[in-house]
């Protein structure tokens, strides 16, 4: 009899309870009001950068940029070689844009002002590059804290795309170019890889994958030229600009 009542206990109580309702997402949502008050008043620093982004940089001049690994030191031969790219392209009468940090932006902005030109920087905090170089100018260092804004500031304002080896900052500014160039949403500019041997891999994966698929044009190729030395890059910048004039990219 006592089984009995046991069972008979278990049943109600099984038919009685009600199984928590799982509210993740729902109670997550609640707090969605507050992020689109924050959003509201981001727009106002976002306008901010931009304007002053806009204001400076449209009176600096023609600029080539020049991407790299911010982990680079001093005495790796990489850096020596951005030094040097960035010296003749000044000489020749181009100004040095960099994304303002240590390692290879900091050897670009070293390289331009051993030339005597223009040598810029915008600049961004991260956890790994928290101030940047010292050789920027100093009327032409501009601190973001929004990562698109300073990507526009790139696109929009460099006569060219010097790449040096680096990570995935690196990557993310090389094809980015690339797709606002492959779709028509800016003019086409030079875009240089530095370093066969660093390249050659993802050169070969683009074109026994990407190409060999379908998944891009044939054309598309043409967008990127890799080269080794210095004397490269100046020859690759003077033969595209002798058919095309020097603007900001849209």
């Amino acid at each position: 009899m006592q089984n009995l009542n046991t069972v008979i206990q278990v049943n109600i109580w099984q038919k009685n309870y009600k199984k928590p309702k799982m509210n993740l997402f729902i109670n997550q949502s609640k707090n969605w009001s507050e992020v689109k008050a924050n959003d509201s008043w981001a727009l106002f620093k976002i306008m901010s950068e931009f304007v002053t982004g806009y204001e400076k940089m449209s009176k600096i001049g023609p600029c080539v940029s020049i991407f790299g690994s911010a982990r680079t030191s001093p005495d790796d031969p990489q850096y020596q070689l951005a030094t040097e790219i960035a010296e003749v392209i000044v000489k020749s009468g181009l100004g040095i844009i960099t994304g303002g940090g240590p390692g290879i932006m900091e050897a670009a902005n070293l390289g331009a002002k051993k030339g005597g030109g223009t040598s810029v920087g915008l600049n961004i905090k991260l956890p790994f590059e928290q101030k940047h170089n010292d050789h920027i100018d100093e009327d032409k260092l501009l601190n973001f804290e929004y990562f698109f804004v300073r990507k526009v500031m790139f696109i929009k304002y460099s006569q060219g795309f010097v790449v040096m080896p680096g990570g995935l900052g690196t990557l993310d500014e090389l094809f980015e170019a690339l797709t606002l160039i492959q779709t028509e949403k800016i003019k086409k500019f030079p875009i240089l890889l530095v370093g066969r041997q660093f390249w050659g891999g993802i050169i070969d994966w683009i074109k026994t994958v990407l190409l060999k698929e379908k998944k891009i044009d044939p054309n598309d190729m043409d967008l990127i030229q890799v080269v080794e030395t210095k004397e490269e890059v100046i020859e690759q910048l003077k033969l595209f600009y002798k058919q095309e004039y020097f603007k900001p990219n849209f």
